[in-house]
Formats: structure tokens, C-alpha cells, sequence
């Protein structure tokens, strides 16, 4: 058996499971690592901040669901991985960490860059552990590797730049499993369940991201017993699909039509989904919850009948012990509420009058002209939500944004993720103006790797969605304002395609020269600033809190933003 550096163990053992890149910045204690990963299957890709690598690792897991890795250097290197690494996490993508130290030897002095990164990594990980010995090399880089495949989250090896150096005798074979079982309620869980649904009078399904794969089955449960179909935001791409069923989104992000399913039904079927706002529960329905995870059952509203299994097998076994339905006025309902929802949302995406570009209106363009396999990612505030109501899923199509975490600044670094991942699909990224100055670095990653990534920019220069937070609690908005460059000719400076539009009649051709571009394209869009994000269900507080921060603005000699405010979202 013949002698194996450290570095290079960790490396082959990565490949075998199935990692075709890693994301990073290359540095001290980490050269071994990255000299083993020159000489392998495994691409390096250079990032300019740890953390873009890590949105850009955790995106490739997301779409393709194969291991994806990301390396940093000891003390910041590897630190700087943790907000990109949350995201991979709560977005259950399959990552792997390689977190450097330093020298064995130093370890516990209180040396320059040392970093307790076990402590700070095991709260968002599944898997987090030092190599402490050559001897355990292959061993704890096969258990993080099954680790981050099976539980469909972060894995992280943690290891001192000499160990990676060190030799020694590659003797045992330690390599990742990925079994496949069969996961479903028992035959009594079942029925039991069946006779919730067969005695409801309207019943209604509420999809997760757990329903990813098993699309065509929930339309055939809903068809069967005549259901309404609302879903979570990460459910989108699964759910929308050719579903005639579809009520669109419930949730803060969600419209009319699927808020109104939910909160009328008396019977509610949640697949797949672990959804965080009790508010938007029914208060008297029964409720049936089935989860892949049995301490997900009831942790977010009080169910009636909790079960187990995946979405896809426990459709297949409840459909036989249905009682099929004709067309039901709970139905009939609901439908006229989508079809309101449908053409309140097709007035927003109008053009806008005196040369407004709303950010509904931009969306919608880009929708019309995008590929019918493009992935789309978007930023964590405005771009979220106008993605999430106005770009159309095909079965298809794809897209990713922060919800579980939330974060600034994901929706650029993860385009770079899936775009390394899929070099032939059109990838877009919708950034908002301070989301993209945030990690602007990272355009520069674009040039280096040839990407030809498609980045819209909403300027509306400010952090809108925290105005609009601010403005809702009767507050003044307060520290919001930026002051942006012109981030077409920032793109041009860097070596790539840039433009900037700022009257609503340029935007089709701008839309249309921009996405045929063929190398990276950055179109810098000045949208309205006062846009309004109308949740579902519009509270009486709200009214009153957004009424009390017009009559501040007044005071105070903000008049025109209040009378902005009313322009650009009731007089179109």
C-alpha cells in the first residue's frame, strides 16, 4: 500500500463522492489542499470573499443535488465562509468545508489567525470535525462527505495545514454510502389520514419544498379530491408546474388567492412543508402534516394527525384509499379568488406612466424574453418577492433566493454557482442595488471564469424592503439611502457588458440587448424607489402604522416622499 499525503486523501476521497468543484481563495495553511485539488479531477474555482464562494457552492449543490465543496485558509479564510455556509444549510444543499488551521502544534496558544471554527461551524452543519491524526484522513472526510449527502446539508473538515503534508499508509477503503429508502406512513397512519380528507367538506393542500419531485402527484391527489393547491416560496419551481390546481403562494410573500385557500378550508393537507408563521394557519381546520422529519410534526401550529414519510411514496399509498370528488363550490371558490389574484398581478406588471420603471414591470419583461431553462436567482428583500410573484415556472425553468436565512447579497454569487455548474443555461441574477454592492468583488469572478451571467440590478438607491419595513411600523425611514455609481459603467470597467435604463420605454430593447450578450451582461435599472409590497391580507396596523409615517414625513418636511409614495403605486 503506498504512502499518501493528507491533502491528497482528503481530495481523492471528495472526488469519489461525487465533487466536480471547489470554491475558495487560495492561502497559507490551505496550499496543500489546493495543490492536491490542481492535480485532480476536482476544478478550482477563485473566488474574490470566501463568503460569494460559499453562496456559489451551496447554489450548485441546490440545483444539481451533488456534493459541491468549498476551502479557506486558517483563521479569516475559513471564517469567512459562515453567512454563505448558513444559507448552504438552511437551504439543505449538499456541501462540504475543507476549514484550515493552523499548525498542529500552535493549536490552544492563543496563536496569530487561531479560530475556534469547530465551535463556530457545529451550529450550522450536520457534520463538523477535526482530522486529528493522518490516520483518520479518508475516514472523516468519508463520514463529512455522507454526512452532507444523506442529511442534505453542511459537512465540515477541519485541518492543520502541516497535517495536510503528512504522509502515511492510505490502508482502509472509508468511503461515503447514499442509501435510498422508501419512507412512508404505516397502513393505519394512512387510513387515518384518509378518513380526515374523505369527511372534509373543503379541502385544501399546502406544498412545500419537500414536494420537489413528486409535482405530478400532488396535481393527481388535488384532481382526485378536488383540492386547491397554495405553496411555500421554495416550492415554486415544483408546484407551479402545468397545475391546474394552483392557487399560487400564501405567506408574506404570497397573494390573495393562496391565502385565501388555506385560511377557508376545514381540511388542510401540509406536504413537505415545515412553514414558520403561525398566522397564516387556519384556525379551525383539521390538519394533517407529513414530513420527512418526525420533530417537524406540529412545531409551528397545532395538527391533528402528524405522519412520516416522503411526499412522493405516501401520495402513491393514500390515492387508493381516496373517494374521488366531482367539482366542489370550496373549489369554485378559491378559483374566483385566483382569478382576481391573476389580474390584480397583471396590472402590476403594466408599464408605468411618466416614465416610471416598476420593479413588477422589469420582472415580467425579463420573464417574457428569458430562455425556457433559465435559472434565476434573486436578492433577499424587493427582488425576492417580485421574482417569486411575476417570473413563470415551466417545469424547466429554475430559481433560488434566500428565504430560510434571508440573507443580503446571495442572488450574484449564487448565479456563479449554477452558471459553473450549467455552462450552456442562460443565468440570471436579479440584485438588488445593495445586495450587489455588498459582495461587488465578485463581478470581477465573472471575467476570470468566462460566466456569462446575466445580472439585473434594481437601483432604486436605497435598501428598499427596510424602508418599507420602516415606513409599515410608523417609523421615518432612516439610513436606507445609498449612493450608487452608475453600475453599467462599473461592469464596463471590469471587462464586461453594461447598460443602464432609466425610462420605461427603453426597457424592451435594453431587456432584449442584454440577455443576448454573449459573455457576462450587468443592466443597471432605475425602478421606483417608493414601490409598495402588498402582503395578501392587509391588516388594519399596517394601514394605521404607514398612515401615521406620512403624517411624520409631512411634519418634517417630507411631503413629496409621501406624495411619491401615492403617484407610483395608486394612480397608475
Amino acid at each position: 500500500m503506498s504512502r499518501k499525503k493528507v491533502a491528497d486523501i482528503i481530495v481523492d476521497t471528495l472526488a469519489q463522492a461525487g465533487v466536480k468543484r471547489c470554491y475558495g481563495v487560495v492561502g497559507d495553511t490551505l496550499n496543500y489542499i489546493t495543490d492536491a485539488i490542481r492535480r485532480s479531477d476536482i476544478d478550482w474555482v477563485h473566488v474574490r470573499h470566501e463568503e460569494a464562494g460559499a453562496f456559489a457552492a451551496g447554489a450548485e449543490a441546490s440545483l444539481t443535488g451533488q456534493l459541491t465543496a468549498c476551502a479557506g485558509a486558517c483563521g479569516p479564510g475559513s471564517l469567512h465562509f459562515i453567512n454563505g455556509i448558513y444559507e448552504a444549510h438552511r437551504n439543505r444543499a449538499p456541501v462540504v468545508l475543507i476549514a484550515t488551521q493552523i499548525a498542529t502544534g500552535q493549536i490552544g496558544m492563543d496563536f496569530p489567525q487561531e479560530v475556534d471554527l469547530q465551535t463556530i461551524y457545529k451550529t450550522c452543519s450536520y457534520f463538523c470535525c477535526y482530522i486529528h491524526s493522518p490516520e483518520q484522513a479518508r475516514r472523516v472526510t468519508a463520514l463529512a462527505a455522507q454526512a452532507a449527502i444523506n442529511k442534505r446539508g453542511v459537512a465540515v473538515i477541519i485541518v492543520s495545514g502541516d497535517m495536510s503534508n503528512m504522509e502515511v499508509e492510505d490502508r482502509l477503503d472509508f468511503r461515503p454510502h447514499h442509501p435510498q429508502p422508501v419512507i412512508r406512513p404505516s397502513n393505519a397512519e394512512l387510513q387515518a389520514a384518509a378518513d380526515l380528507i374523505n369527511a372534509g367538506k373543503g379541502v385544501a393542500i399546502y406544498a412545500g419544498a419537500g414536494c420537489e419531485g413528486a409535482g405530478p402527484l400532488v396535481v393527481a391527489l388535488a384532481d382526485k379530491i378536488k383540492a386547491p393547491v397554495a405553496h411555500t416560496s421554495r416550492a415554486k419551481d415544483f408546484i407551479e408546474p402545468d397545475n391546474p390546481y394552483n392557487m399560487g403562494m400564501t405567506g408574506v410573500f404570497g397573494v390573495e388567492s393562496g391565502f385565501h385557500a388555506l385560511l377557508a378550508c376545514d381540511t388542510l393537507l401540509l406536504l413537505g412543508t415545515d412553514f414558520a408563521w403561525p398566522q397564516f394557519y387556519p384556525g379551525r381546520a383539521k390538519i394533517i402534516q407529513l414530513d420527512c422529519d418526525a420533530t417537524h410534526l406540529g412545531r409551528r401550529h397545532p395538527i391533528d394527525l402528524g405522519l412520516v414519510g416522503d411526499v412522493r411514496e405516501t401520495i402513491e399509498a393514500l390515492l387508493s384509499l381516496l373517494t374521488a370528488r366531482e367539482e366542489n363550490k370550496f373549489l369554485d371558490r378559491c378559483r374566483a379568488y385566483q382569478e382576481r389574484t391573476l389580474q390584480n398581478l397583471a396590472k402590476q406588471e403594466r408599464a408605468g406612466r411618466r416614465g416610471i420603471i416598476h420593479p413588477q414591470h422589469l420582472v415580467k419583461t425579463i420573464d417574457q424574453l428569458a430562455g425556457d431553462d433559465a435559472a434565476v436567482t434573486a436578492d433577499a428583500g424587493g427582488p425576492l418577492v417580485w421574482m417569486l410573484r411575476h417570473f413563470s415556472i415551466n417545469g424547466r425553468r429554475r430559481t433560488l433566493t434566500s428565504l430560510l436565512h434571508a440573507t443580503m447579497a446571495n442572488a450574484m454569487p449564487q448565479a456563479i454557482g449554477i452558471q459553473k455548474a450549467y455552462p450552456d443555461r442562460q443565468v440570471i441574477a436579479l440584485c438588488g442595488d445593495g445586495g450587489l454592492a455588498m459582495l461587488m468583488g465578485d463581478l470581477l469572478t465573472l471575467v476570470q471564469e468566462k460566466l456569462p451571467v446575466k445580472i439585473a440590478v434594481f437601483n432604486n438607491e436605497s435598501l428598499g424592503f427596510v424602508e418599507l419595513e420602516q415606513k409599515v411600523e410608523g417609523l421615518l425611514d432612516a439610513f436606507t439611502g445609498l449612493t450608487n455609481p452608475d453600475f453599467g459603467k462599473v461592469a464596463e470597467a471590469i471587462g464586461f457588458y453594461g447598460r443602464r435604463v432609466e425610462h420605461t420605454d427603453e426597457l424592451q430593447d435594453a431587456v432584449t440587448d442584454w440577455l443576448a450578450q454573449p459573455g457576462p451582461a450587468l443592466l443597471d435599472v432605475k425602478v421606483n424607489r417608493f414601490e409598495l409590497v402588498m402582503p395578501p391580507d392587509v391588516q388594519f396596523a399596517q394601514v394605521l402604522h404607514t398612515g401615521l409615517y406620512s403624517v411624520k414625513a409631512i411634519l418634517t418636511g417630507r411631503g413629496d416622499d409621501v406624495l411619491d409614495l401615492v403617484r407610483s403605486n395608486f394612480t397608475d
